[in-house]
């Protein structure tokens, strides 16, 4: 069965329609939707293929889905604004707003250190239930009694999970407002249909995620050194990661911003498509600031070699985001994209409910240099 696809499509992006075509009929797609916004002007808004397994729901312009790390720029920039205003700073420790954040040697930790993967707690040392993951106070408190894993500040390693209970809870002890309305505060304004806690009446929207997950999980519990680490990261509390949970209401109706934000495609480029308006979303210094590396070399958790801005990955050789140094974003688990271009003025959103390994997919990547091959060269 031919995946369906409609939307707009400008002339001059032809190719990205036929990349996107592509994702269905040669790359595994099962449903998705991509947007790309240029100085702008929405030129490419499409959706395509079906919304369940069963492929019985087509994908439509308000289908929503998870779109996991794509999130962690999100909640960042809530953040990022609160330091734009002067309300906290990027090396503030992050004890100054939270007192209880200060135990096993993290009074140290800086707001900086939060944002790029630097504060020491990638996993919470506690073991915790699915019960105590649909509860906000629930999880920052084990976040805050968790020792740090390291010196803040002299390593990184990948907060998969734990980066949205981290940024958000430093967000809300400075402006009173939680990861939820803070993303609604900055989506709504925008007509970006972004979500941290999808409301119950909007749920019917969501797509099925489609996720071969591991029939088995190590105990983490029983493991050590980084491994322990790497897999409580994971798997503590056991749906952390969204296994076994994904598809329930209580997954998609919590606030876990590292993991569940949901939105459209459309909603997502116009959050980057805002970041490239001068002083819309953050001040210009900034945006340059928190876009550039912070911190790179070898993750265990990732187990590689990354880079890490404050809250959004500058574009590097083995992710790029297009071929303009100054490109930013963040991937989300199986392939979902956001990113921006100063330089091509390009704003990109891609979101799918068929999970593939790691970030970068043959079907982001199809999407991205289709984008590029319908604008004129430069440099």
């Amino acid at each position: 069965m031919d995946a369906p696809i409609s939307g707009h499509c400008a002339p001059g992006f032809a190719a990205v329609r036929a990349a996107f075509s592509g994702n269905f009929a040669e790359r595994g797609e099962v449903g998705g939707a991509v947007c790309i916004i240029k100085d702008g002007e929405t030129v490419v808004d499409l959706v395509g293929g079906w919304a369940d397994g069963a492929r019985t729901r087509g994908w439509t312009p308000d289908t929503l889905v998870d779109f996991y790390s794509v999130g962690k720029a999100l909640v960042a920039i809530s953040l990022l604004q609160l330091v734009d205003a002067g309300r906290i700073g990027l090396d503030d420790p992050i004890a100054s707003v939270w007192p209880e954040f200060a135990f096993g040697g993290k009074e140290t930790a800086t707001v900086r250190h939060a944002l790029c993967h630097r504060a020491g707690v990638p996993a919470i040392a506690t073991r915790l239930t699915n019960d105590a993951l649909w509860n906000w106070d629930a999880m920052t408190d084990a976040l805050a009694a968790t020792s740090a894993w390291w010196e803040p500040g002299t390593r990184h390693s990948y907060h998969t999970n734990t980066y949205g209970h981290l940024v958000g809870e430093i967000t809300r002890r400075v402006s009173g407002v939680e990861p939820s309305a803070a993303l609604r505060s900055i989506a709504e304004p925008l007509d970006a249909d972004v979500w941290f806690g999808v409301p119950e009446a909007e749920q019917l929207r969501c797509a099925e995620l489609l996720w071969e997950q591991p029939a088995t999980v190590p105990d983490p519990f029983a493991l050590d050194g980084d491994a322990r680490m790497t897999m409580m990261s994971y798997f503590n509390p056991p749906g952390y990661c969204s296994a076994g949970v994904v598809n329930t209401p209580e997954w998609r109706a919590a606030q876990i911003p590292a993991t569940n934000g949901h939105g459209t495609a459309t909603g997502v480029a116009r959050v980057y498509a805002a970041l490239l308006e001068p002083d819309r979303l953050l001040s210009a210094a900034l945006l340059a600031e928190a876009t550039r590396s912070h911190s790179e070399g070898f993750c265990p958790t990732l187990g590689e070699d990354v880079t890490f801005g404050l809250g959004f990955k500058p574009t590097t050789p083995r992710r790029p985001f297009g071929p303009n140094p100054a490109s930013f974003g963040h991937f989300g688990t199986g392939g979902a994209l956001g990113f921006a271009d100063p330089v091509s003025g390009i704003a990109f959103g891609y979101v799918m409910n068929h999970v593939i390994p790691r970030w970068q997919s043959s079907r982001n990547r199809a999407l991205i240099d289709a984008v590029y091959a319908c604008l004129p060269i430069t440099g």
